[in-house]
């Protein structure tokens, strides 16, 4: 009765050891399903990114308006007969408004000569 007590034991920790911790277990199971969903992610984000990748070579093959439209965001490119505008942010320590306008274009008041 012994012996059989000790074997049944033996395999008690035999089969939770493997279900627990040898490969094949919950715990590697587990791991594994949160692989599979990160991995599902990065595959629809790529499925994603690889669409509009096809459709701007279609774009692009096709006619001429998307590589007008690319020559003139990227290299700033501009038909013959337009007018470019540059607007420029102004310098962060510059005076603004019309204070600033009056002051600049006020002349300075003769002080007193000594």
């Amino acid at each position: 009765m012994r012996w059989l007590l000790a074997g049944l034991l033996f395999l008690l920790v035999v089969l939770q050891y493997r279900l627990w911790i040898a490969e094949g277990s919950l715990a590697e199971r587990h791991r594994l399903q949160s692989q599979i969903e990160e991995q599902t992610r990065i595959n629809a984000q790529l499925q994603e990114r690889n669409a509009a990748l096809e459709r701007e070579v279609l774009d692009l093959q096709t006619g001429n308006k998307g590589l007008e439209q690319r020559a003139r965001e990227q290299l700033g490119l501009i038909r013959q007969g337009e007018t470019f505008y540059q607007f420029t942010d102004k310098p962060a320590g510059a005076a603004t408004g019309p204070a600033a306008a009056t002051s600049a274009a006020a002349p300075a008041e003769p002080g007193p000569s000594p």
